[in-house]
């Protein structure tokens, strides 16, 4: 086994380049979901009609 010094780094992420921004659009997507979905029923909870 080699001293770890002369070990060479793993890339931790092999997965295609698309495949990483599809999810980072997903995650984006679902966050503004869910902020658009408190501010709203804060909305209808505070001043209601």
């Amino acid at each position: 086994m080699a001293p770890a010094s002369q070990q060479k780094p793993v890339p931790s992420d092999k997965r295609p380049l698309i495949q990483r921004l599809l999810w980072f659009v997903a995650l984006w997507l679902g966050g503004v979901a869910s902020v658009t979905l408190v501010s709203y029923v804060l909305r209808l909870w505070i001043a209601p009609k």
